[in-house]
């Protein structure tokens, strides 16, 4: 993104010398901040012209020092042009120590990623979720074993990184952990984060990931049939275990909440939506997006159901929520009763939710996104993709149901 960068030539009469010349110095200001510095040369005030930022007059004297002058503004320009094609975040301050040739102590890959996540902890709950914090510990803790295995080191300079180190990094992710693609894009896409960080304060020039694709490959996204749906919802437990656990996860199918969400979920959650019936209005806690979900009837009886339940009660939820582990562990077991071939978890609700509850039921895709608080509309796409595939296999169904009743031998018999 472009700076806005301003450059002023001025006198600090405050620092005027003893034969009546005053200091020129030089403000570097970056999208409001400033910096300041000498330029290393000095004037009698009265042969200054301060609004065209010279030395008045045509004489010798005065065509050099306003030919240097113009050379360090040229100088500091040139030098936010190339920070800025090569996309680091410069300061005012990186631009006056790289004017004085000052140059930041070395940094090492490990000790700018241990910088990150310091401050990253210190903006839980404001700029990032516990969930991210934690992430990039753990990509750290992974690059510390890489960098040992790798270079038999501890850690490993800046300037040392480039493609290669990133595509090792890569394949020890996946043949270390045993990973998908996309699982490891995650780990790449943070240490990206972090080399980036490290360029915007000065610590590294050249992006070692330039050129390098950092992209998530497709998935296809599970979801249950309204049949399967169905099949739960009817289906009665004789152990209350499951009857909770299913009634939960009923819950996310007809509100599309993760379970991060769904865990923090209390009735000051619920209010009084545009149209004066109830909405569950709540930030997300992955992207910190504000999400609006009109409840439909179905989860509005689970939320009555468990109105006065004592344990929901005690714990200032709504729902009984346990933890994702055993929820989903659970839910094996009620995919099994249900004779339901899938892999239901708690995140297989909020697809079903996406595609069987709303989208294939005609709700706009915008509207959808809304409720599901993604912050771009490319990433409910996936489950517009998802319906298309349904719609074609139906058709593909149709087509081959029509085929067989215009054979003149089906005809016939």
């Amino acid at each position: 993104m472009k700076k806005n960068l301003n450059l002023l030539l001025y006198l600090r009469r405050a620092k005027t010398k003893k034969n009546g010349e005053a200091p020129i110095y030089l403000r570097i200001t970056v999208d409001g901040i400033r910096s300041e510095t000498p330029t290393g040369r000095s004037i009698i005030p009265s042969k200054w012209n301060p609004d065209m930022q010279m030395q008045i007059g045509k004489s010798e004297e005065a065509r050099t020092l306003n030919h240097f002058l113009d050379s360090i503004k040229q100088r500091i320009n040139q030098d936010a042009n190339i920070l800025n094609d090569q996309g680091i975040d410069f300061s005012a301050e990186l631009l006056k120590n790289r004017f004085n040739g000052i140059k930041t102590r070395p940094k090492t890959l490990l000790a700018v990623f241990k910088e990150n996540n310091r401050l990253s902890t210190l903006e839980e709950g404001k700029k990032y979720a516990k969930r991210v914090i934690s992430q990039y510990y753990t990509t750290e803790e992974r690059l510390k074993k890489y960098i040992l295995e790798e270079y038999k080191s501890d850690d490993i300079g800046l300037s040392e990184l480039n493609v290669l180190f990133i595509r090792k990094f890569e394949n020890f992710l996946r043949l270390e952990y045993n990973i998908d693609d996309n699982t490891t894009m995650k780990y790449l896409k943070q240490l990206k984060k972090v080399i980036h960080f490290a360029m915007s304060v000065g610590y590294l020039e050249n992006d070692p990931f330039f050129g390098y694709k950092t992209a998530y490959k497709e998935v296809n996204r599970g979801y249950l049939t309204e049949d399967e749906l169905k099949r739960i919802e009817e289906k009665e437990f004789r152990i209350s275990r499951l009857d909770r656990v299913r009634d939960v996860f009923v819950f996310a199918c007809y509100t599309g909440m993760s379970y991060s969400d769904l865990s923090k979920l209390t009735p000051g959650s619920i209010s009084k939506g545009i149209d004066g019936k109830d909405w569950i209005i709540y930030e997300r806690e992955k992207t910190g997006v504000r999400a609006s979900v009109p409840l439909l009837p179905q989860a509005q009886a689970l939320i009555d159901k468990y109105r006065n339940d004592p344990a929901c009660s005690s714990d200032g939820k709504i729902l009984p929520v346990i933890s994702n582990q055993k929820l989903n562990a659970y839910l094996t077991e009620i995919a099994d009763l249900c004779q339901i071939e899938k892999n239901i978890t708690m995140h297989l609700a909020r697809h079903t939710f996406s595609c069987t509850i709303t989208l294939t039921n005609g709700v706009p895709i915008e509207t959808v996104s809304k409720m599901l608080g993604h912050t771009s509309l490319k990433t409910t796409q996936i489950y517009a993709k998802v319906v298309d595939r349904k719609i074609a296999d139906d058709m593909s169904q149709l087509e081959k149901k029509l085929q067989k009743n215009s054979d003149p031998k089906v005809r016939q018999a």
